[in-house]
């Protein structure tokens, strides 16, 4: 593989969904990227999923050359070899903090100095597994939507001590890579994204498990509903025009109601087994893993052509 600038080098560990997609995410944008995983089939499962992905991105015109992407990926044979001379790590490992604490520990004994840390946590502030750190810095939260592929938003969220260059720099990359960053101000559990799905998936589980709607309707609800302004407006920019006067008039209008819903929120016992039990039996016989599988490709395909088509239009009139 021809050398590539030091500027062009990411370590990703873990290829897991995330860290595959994130593969997927420098290497079409011309990074070298080293793939890490302790497991050895996790590793050959990512290398094949990749494959076929950049041949159908191809298609829908979201890679230009599959085969080259694809050379730029290769497999590290320790998180200590990949993140070697690496000018960026994207760290991919589960949701666990003192994980996150040791896999941290590691990347700053041994990354370049300046280098970033980043991790694809769903939840976890920085500030939780990054304090001790005589490189804490350049560590933050850069946080994807699964797909990252396919799906371009991404949070970036320091702990207090993080640099604002870091901020800065990562804002800049995931820009160059086809990402659309943006920067929560001050951390938080769950950061922006999961808490409005939050909000809505409790919600969504009250009105299920309660019976007031399907499974299969509320999820149309969403699909061919909000989810189509929502996918290229935003709900600000949604209610803005709702009502004639915009924001403010929108809520002296329905301010009402919000305030009723606001007071009676569902509450967290939405979450719990028997409640997840009778929504998970609304939906139907969980699928088998080649099912879940086959219905990825086309959930990926379908994200594809909604990609492709957004790109070919002026982000505003």
């Amino acid at each position: 593989m021809n050398a590539k600038p030091m500027d062009k080098t990411i370590a990703v560990i873990g290829a897991g969904l995330i860290g595959r997609a994130w593969a997927m995410v420098f290497a079409r944008a011309g990074w070298n990227v080293r793939l890490a995983d302790s497991d050895a089939d996790q590793l050959a499962h990512a290398r094949a999923f990749i494959a076929a992905s950049f041949d159908e991105q191809q298609r829908y015109g979201l890679v230009t050359d599959a085969r080259a992407a694809l050379e730029r990926i290769e497999h590290a044979a320790s998180i200590e070899s990949a993140i070697e001379e690496a000018d960026w790590v994207q760290e991919n490992l589960p949701e666990k903090v003192d994980l996150k604490r040791e896999i941290f520990a590691l990347l700053d004994r041994h990354a370049r100095p300046d280098a970033v840390l980043a991790s694809s946590t769903s939840a976890i502030p920085a500030s939780r597994f990054t304090e001790g750190l005589a490189g804490r810095a350049r560590c933050l939260v850069a946080h994807p939507v699964n797909p990252p592929h396919l799906v371009p938003i991404v949070e970036l969220c320091g702990a207090p001590w993080t640099a604002a260059a870091t901020i800065e720099r990562a804002e800049r990359v995931f820009a160059s890579v086809g990402q659309t960053p943006v920067v929560v101000r001050r951390e938080l559990d769950g950061f922006v994204l999961n808490r409005l799905q939050g909000a809505l998936l409790s919600e969504a589980m009250r009105l299920v498990g309660e019976g007031y709607v399907s499974a299969d309707d509320l999820d149309k609800t969403v699909r061919d509903g909000l989810g189509l302004r929502w996918s290229f407006l935003g709900p600000m920019a949604t209610i803005e025009l709702n009502a004639p006067g915009g924001v403010a008039d929108y809520c002296a209008r329905y301010g009402d109601f919000y305030r009723r819903l606001a007071a009676d929120p569902a509450g967290p016992d939405v979450w719990d087994a028997d409640n997840a039990a009778k929504v998970g039996a609304a939906l139907g016989t969980p699928r088998s893993s080649e099912a879940r599988e086959a219905r990825t490709r086309w959930r990926d395909r379908r994200l594809m052509a909604l990609a492709a088509h957004k790109r070919e239009q002026p982000d505003s009139e």
